[in-house]
């Protein structure tokens, strides 16, 4: 069932919720004043008729009733295909997942929810858009001098000690460009061997140089994680609580489930180093609802109430283009730049996607977030729908 609920607020309510404060960037320490946005506080979500946030309510009706018949064929409720399609398991599955389920955010309100959106699942690689603002806040804290800074500057575990591997920069993780060599709980650089890799199995390759391939590689990616790791000294779900999820008002249920193989010991103490999707079990679970506030966040420019969580330069340097090497591709962000991933959006709109297919598209033109989880991956058929809805 459609939802669609109006909550009667005072004028004097509203102004008081959503007063502008000034802010500091993180990035020039300039002082500016904000649009007085709406920011949900944790377990609410006011919720607006599309009429009242310049949509035409009939035509979002139908544009949800259309997304409710998408479910994926890809993953099964049980995910009785996962070591068939990826491989052999590393990490944990739930034993079941929700049906296709999503959310509409416009001007910061709900005007559409369909599905169970507080079901908690994995949500394979949108946590690489997850692991990247992890990066984002690494630099925005100086702990990162440069994304173009070589990795073995700063990692000395021996995973940069290949002269393939010493020329690697922060910036080549993000991008997938890195072309690392090596092995990391268990499973090779290389995708060779269906026991090990499944559907995603590759044939042998000669590794280029790192910046010049695009490779859609969750090893390298992982690698990425435990970097990341090591130069915070903290497990990364506990920086992501810390820094994002606890200030967005996010649920308690979400979790960051690391492989079975995946502790390290930093400082004496063991600590998990948690992957950028759910190839091999594990990976993030979290809920459609807590997945809409982190596409708020990068709405607003990273920016939530009074506080600039992460900065508005670090959220434009992911969601921009990076050279002709490889897709339509920011730093783990998927974009639309050239106009062809979503052809009926704003070249501006973005998107964490991951298997299932999961997505959280973003559109800074029309001021709209959609998640949208375990449907056949025609994105773009949603979005056409949605923004014929919205009123010129």
């Amino acid at each position: 069932m459609i939802r669609y609920t109006l909550l009667a607020l005072t004028f004097t309510a509203s102004l008081f919720a959503c007063q502008p404060q000034p802010r500091q960037t993180a990035s020039t320490g300039t002082s500016l004043q904000t649009k007085p946005y709406y920011y949900p506080t944790k377990g609410e979500w006011k919720q607006r008729k599309p009429e009242e946030v310049g949509m035409d309510a009939a035509l979002l009706h139908e544009a949800v009733t259309w997304a409710q018949t998408q479910e994926t064929q890809q993953m099964p409720k049980d995910f009785s295909t996962q070591k068939e399609i990826f491989g052999e398991p590393l990490g944990p599955l739930p034993p079941t997942r929700a049906s296709t389920n999503g959310i509409i955010i416009k001007d910061g309100y709900i005007v559409a929810e369909w599905g169970d959106t507080k079901a908690v699942d994995p949500t394979y690689s949108v946590a690489k858009s997850f692991l990247s603002t992890i990066l984002g806040l690494t630099i925005d804290r100086g702990m990162i001098r440069n994304i173009t800074d070589p990795v073995a500057n700063y990692i000395k575990d021996g995973g940069y000690d290949l002269e393939q591997n010493r020329k690697i920069t922060w910036e080549h993780h993000a991008r997938q460009t890195s072309e690392w060599e090596g092995e990391l709980w268990g499973k090779k650089h290389d995708f060779v061997g269906k026991e090990a890799y499944g559907r995603g199995e590759r044939k042998p390759r000669t590794l280029q140089e790192p910046g010049t391939y695009y490779e859609y590689n969750d090893i390298r990616i992982n690698r990425f994680a435990l970097s990341l790791l090591r130069l915070w000294e903290k497990p990364l779900p506990e920086v992501l609580k810390d820094e994002i999820m606890n200030p967005i008002g996010a649920s308690d249920t979400w979790r960051w489930v690391p492989y079975r193989n995946s502790i390290v010991e930093i400082n004496g103490k063991p600590m998990p180093s948690v992957s950028g999707g759910t190839r091999w079990g594990g990976g993030l679970w979290i809920n459609t609802r807590d997945e809409a506030r982190f596409g708020y966040l990068f709405l607003r420019q990273g920016r939530w109430k009074n506080k600039q969580l992460v900065s508005e330069k670090w959220v434009k340097d992911a969601t921009t283009k990076r050279g002709p090497v490889g897709p339509d591709y920011g730093y783990l962000w998927w974009l639309n730049t050239d106009g062809k991933e979503w052809p009926d959006a704003p070249t501006t709109s973005y998107a964490a996607i991951g298997a299932g297919s999961n997505t959280i598209w973003i559109d800074p033109e029309h001021d709209i977030v959609i998640v949208w989880r375990w449907q056949n991956g025609d994105q773009n058929g949603l979005i056409k729908r949605v923004l014929a809805a919205v009123k010129e």
